[in-house]
């Protein structure tokens, strides 16, 4: 009468789910490297800020992007925004950098 069946842990059948979900987990952090390293090399040239801090930036981004649910898919657009607001931070310094040491010259 019970039509319910109790489905027994096969120890062949664990191994293989863990050895795929290793596999698929290994597969999409090669993606999100892989993604970094591109938008690293598209920027490198571009930004005009260090470098360590293009990294910290990409580095920030991929931590909110593991955060939910689709990493491989968030990372890139939130990687390239991350680089476009560090390009336009470090533009403003540079220029109140410039601007402060201008008077500092005249005096």
């Amino acid at each position: 009468m019970n039509s319910i069946k109790q489905t027994e842990l096969n120890p062949s059948n664990t191994q293989t789910l863990t050895k795929a979900c290793l596999a698929s987990c290994r597969k999409l952090i090669a993606q999100v490297e892989k993604t970094k390293d591109n938008i690293l090399a598209e920027v490198r040239q571009t930004l005009g800020a260090p470098e360590h801090l293009l990294h910290l930036a990409l580095n920030e981004a991929e931590a909110l992007a593991w955060q939910t649910g689709y990493p491989h898919l968030v990372f890139p657009t939130l990687a390239m925004e991350k680089a476009q607001s560090l390009a336009a931070w470090y533009q403003r310094q540079r220029t109140i950098g410039r601007n402060d040491a201008v008077p500092a010259l005249a005096a």
